[in-house]
């Protein structure tokens, strides 16, 4: 019985890593060329903060994905109309004077740590240009657990 109070020492301290967190964006966008948009994500389990260090990553077909927002900055060569932010419990990504050439997948990356195993969240969000009488850049979520 000398392992009982061990035991429930690990079920307090490990309660708290079986669910898993999960990154969630919102429903489609639409903006037309030249516009703005802003691509958000949450987290399941509490507020995001600069401490899950959001970043936003971009990758079109065929190329390796590259980080255009790294807790709330932005790396070199990345143009200053792609920018990041915190607002409330959602980290954002927005995208002013939308080009062709933004046409991407894009996706949200949280560091969230559960216990002792750090843990990286991902969501996505897809966009493309439609052709027609007038170009529209429609931004398609999704959710990636």
């Amino acid at each position: 019985m000398a392992w009982a109070p061990l035991l429930l020492t690990l079920l307090t301290y490990c309660s708290g890593v079986s669910s898993q967190p999960v990154v969630t964006q919102e429903p489609s966008l639409s903006v037309a060329p030249g516009g703005a948009v802003t691509l958000s994500c949450s987290l399941s389990t509490g507020a995001i903060t600069t401490g899950n260090y959001p970043a936003w990553f971009q990758q079109k077909p065929g190329s390796a994905p590259r980080t255009v927002i790294y807790t709330n900055s932005r790396p070199s060569g990345i143009p200053a109309r792609f920018s990041g932010s915190i607002s409330g419990n959602n980290a954002a990504l927005t995208i002013t004077s939308v080009q062709a050439e933004d046409e991407a997948d894009y996706y949200c990356a949280v560091w969230h740590r559960g216990g002792s195993v750090p843990l990286t969240y991902l969501g996505m969000s897809s966009p493309s240009i439609l052709k027609g009488e007038r170009e529209t850049c429609t931004v398609p979520s999704h959710r990636l657990k």
